[in-house]
């Protein structure tokens, strides 16, 4: 394949499946016929000349002209499309008149052309990107000229410099990203859930499994602490600070099982309830208020009682604004409290409900007890898949519910939540006021919270099998 051109003696391009390189010093050259490339390239006329074994073909169809590295390869639309499908996507540029009368035009047509989505097309006047950057709320930037970066830095939006041969000696402290594929992994570790697990894990075997479903998701997930929260039951433990050490050692074997040798994500929770006058500090707390100080946003997934996260927000009622809680407990829309995790702490729930933090409440009945599984169902779907899953088929069977009866898991509900809401129906209601009875009194007038009113049992079933069983 030949590439010539009516002003040059001798042939650009003479392919024999090697990178060749033009090097055009001048300035205004450059411009003329990187311009007339790209006319040609969009079914206009022009000098050069494209052909194969001496016959002549046509530019447009049998080239790419790529002025931006940013620019798209065939091979990486299915990524830029795929960013597309899970963030808002807004591409920014600044587009002269100097190769054509209608740049935006052209810019539309090619991006068409190539299939690549996008949310907005912003068009700067200048190369000044960082008031369209504010204006349109964006949160990462990524661009291939360094020379950039000073205005997006002082704008404080988190910029990301595209590697090329250009930019390899720039001075500035701006981290380097080498190509799409890399992109997208950087975006979806920035995209994942910041999460802490408050769980009574020894409680029944749905916490276990709640554990194992959170832990096997951590493309979805980085988990910042599993917060050992306190239960008593009067057949299983003498006191609530038994229930501590039980739960620790259970997560400890979860964590054995999934081969995560470093337990310092574990901490342990509070000894006693709010209810009792419990006020102390412990691990658990101060974790929770240091991830949520440290992070943007943490959701904390409770599935127990909520007495470390009650004391958080006595202890820090800062934090309430950079956390929010998905709560395992309380039927106060179906006019019943016989909730084990409300009952557990009474005054904790209060003091949740009070600090008006942002709080979607998960009902146990008629809600997650829709999660009914049995020992033979547990069995068929995941006996000998692997030593965690058969030691969730254990400790179903031997803790609580023995070969014939059929038992929710309850806990699960609040993971598959964050994996997938339209597995759920929620519904914004008025926080509601809880008597001196613990019964509830339903408002109007207060903040809301969300009370999730629906679930798809089934697709969040086959989700946790599915999970459960990979072996990767």
């Amino acid at each position: 394949m030949k590439l010539v051109h009516g002003d040059l003696s001798g042939e650009i391009v003479n392919e024999q499946k090697e990178c060749v390189e033009w090097i055009i010093e001048s300035p205004e050259l450059f411009s003329k016929y990187v311009g007339e490339l790209y006319k040609q390239a969009n079914k206009d006329e022009g000098e050069f000349v494209l052909s194969e074994n001496n016959k002549e073909i046509d530019i447009a169809k049998y080239s790419e002209i790529v002025i931006n590295p940013l620019s798209v390869e065939i091979n990486n639309r299915k990524i830029l499309n795929k960013l597309y499908e899970e963030n808002e996507i807004y591409l920014i540029t600044h587009r002269s008149n100097h190769f054509f009368k209608n740049p935006e035009l052209v810019t539309i047509n090619w991006l068409n052309e190539k299939g690549i989505k996008y949310d907005k097309l912003v068009f700067t006047k200048s190369r000044d990107k960082s008031p369209e950057c504010i204006e349109n709320s964006i949160d990462i930037m990524f661009d291939d000229e360094a020379d950039k970066c000073k205005y997006i830095l002082n704008a404080g939006i988190e910029w990301f410099l595209m590697k090329t041969r250009y930019n390899e000696n720039y001075s500035l402290n701006i981290p380097i990203v080498n190509g799409w594929k890399e992109i997208y992994s950087l975006i979806c570790e920035k995209n994942k859930y910041n999460v802490i697990l408050d769980t009574d894990t020894y409680n029944e075997a749905d916490d276990q499994f709640a554990l194992s479903y959170l832990l096997k998701n951590k493309e979805i997930f980085n988990i910042d602490a599993i917060t050992i929260a306190p239960f008593r039951t009067e057949k299983c433990q003498e006191n609530v600070s038994d229930s501590i050490d039980e739960s620790y050692n259970e997560a400890c074997k979860i964590f054995d099982l999934l081969g995560l040798k470093d337990k310092s994500l574990i901490y342990k929770g509070s000894r006693d309830y709010l209810k009792n006058g419990y006020n102390e500090t412990n691990p658990a707390i101060n974790k929770i208020i240091e991830i949520a100080n440290k992070n943007k946003k943490t959701y904390i997934l409770a599935i127990g009682c909520l007495t470390n996260i009650a004391l958080a927000l006595k202890n820090n009622p800062e934090i309430k604004d950079k956390i929010e809680i998905i709560w395992l407990g309380s039927n106060f829309l179906f006019g019943s409290n016989k909730d084990f995790n409300f009952d557990q702490d009474v005054e904790a729930v209060k003091t949740v409900f009070e600090s008006k933090v942002k709080l979607t409440v998960m009902p146990c009945s008629p809600i997650t007890s829709n999660l009914m599984t049995s020992i033979y169902e547990l069995e068929s779907e995941l006996k000998g898949k692997n030593e965690l899953c058969d030691y969730l088929c254990y400790k179903f069977y031997n803790r609580t519910y023995g070969p014939t009866k059929r038992w929710p898991l309850w806990d699960i509900s609040v993971i598959a939540y964050m994996i997938n809401k339209n597995w759920f129906n929620t519904m914004d209601v008025s926080c509601p006021i809880i008597n001196d009875d613990n019964s509830f009194k339903l408002t109007e007038n207060r903040h809301n919270i969300k009370f999730v009113n629906y679930l798809n049992a089934n697709e969040i079933f086959k989700d946790l099998f599915n999970k459960l069983t990979d072996n990767k």
